[in-house]
């Protein structure tokens, strides 16, 4: 197992984190030796506008400077996307005093494409995923993210790939589109639930991502994810110092199964997800 402090993200990997501040969210600047009693009310609202600064600071001149390399690059997007992966997140998480844990991920090769499908609790979810996952990582992200100012055009920028949720074929459309990156060696990160977890259990996924896994013949790769909403609950916006532990599973293949076979292999993947969030019930995978 391996323990991270702070945490190393993607390019797209605060965007959700982001976007919430901007609408009107913050974010408590917390060092690890910070502990919730120590501080009243009035001591936690300070800290939130102290954050709420510095994450916009931090985050406007990092995506400046990665539009920056992208043109030096000539649109490669490896080194800005890694950028974000080294010097973005880990001002954010290690202000959140997040300990991060991982379990399970030294035996994936992730020279290889593939589909990571997690569970949501939080919009920090993004940011742990992509100090987990070792290679530039693009997200499945909502459309609406897409028409925030200076954001939106970074995550296209960075070839995130954007999805209504409401129109369903134009979503299928999208996704099939995505293809182009596994052709080219690079992975996706999804959130099949759709939405974040009130209550901490993994509601049913979705079967959009399980049909371009299908499609593209690419392993799907489970990641548990566990603390995420003790930290930064979905309702509200209340951070604490906390632990967040992901769990990776092993890969799950598709290249033998058909278009029919998408809600099968989206509960199988339920059902890891369930079982690496609780290992001591289900047993290990």
């Amino acid at each position: 197992m391996r323990q991270q402090n702070g945490c190393g993200l993607d390019a797209s990997g605060c965007l959700h984190y982001h976007v919430a501040l901007l609408q009107g969210n913050s974010m408590s600047v917390i060092s690890s030796s910070v502990r919730p009693g120590l501080l009243g009310g009035f001591g936690w609202r300070v800290l939130n506008v102290l954050q709420l600064l510095f994450t916009l600071l931090w985050t406007a001149v990092l995506i400046c400077l990665a539009l920056i390399v992208l043109l030096l690059c000539g649109g490669r997007r490896h080194w800005p996307l890694r950028m974000a992966s080294r010097w973005w997140a880990p001002g954010l998480l290690t202000g959140a005093g997040v300990r991060l844990e991982l379990e399970g991920f030294e035996g994936i090769d992730f020279s290889k494409p593939c589909i990571v499908v997690a569970n949501h609790q939080s919009i920090i979810d993004v940011c742990v995923l992509f100090r987990a996952i070792p290679v530039p990582l693009r997200f499945v992200l909502k459309q609406e993210l897409a028409r925030v100012p200076f954001v939106g055009a970074y995550a296209r920028a960075m070839g995130m790939v954007f999805i209504e949720r409401q129109a369903a074929r134009e979503a299928n459309r999208r996704l099939h589109e995505a293809t182009a990156l596994f052709e080219s060696g690079h992975s996706l990160c999804a959130f099949p639930e759709g939405t974040r977890s009130r209550d901490g259990r993994v509601g049913p996924f979705k079967g959009g991502v399980f049909k371009l896994a299908i499609e593209s013949g690419v392993p799907i790769l489970p990641v548990a994810i566990d603390g995420s909403g003790q930290v930064l609950p979905a309702s509200g916006f209340r951070v604490r110092p906390g632990r967040i532990r992901l769990r990776a599973g092993s890969l799950i293949e598709t290249s033998q199964l058909q278009p029919s076979d998408r809600q099968a292999l989206a509960q199988r993947c339920h059902d890891a997800v369930v079982r690496l969030q609780h290992p001591g019930a289900h047993g290990q995978l």
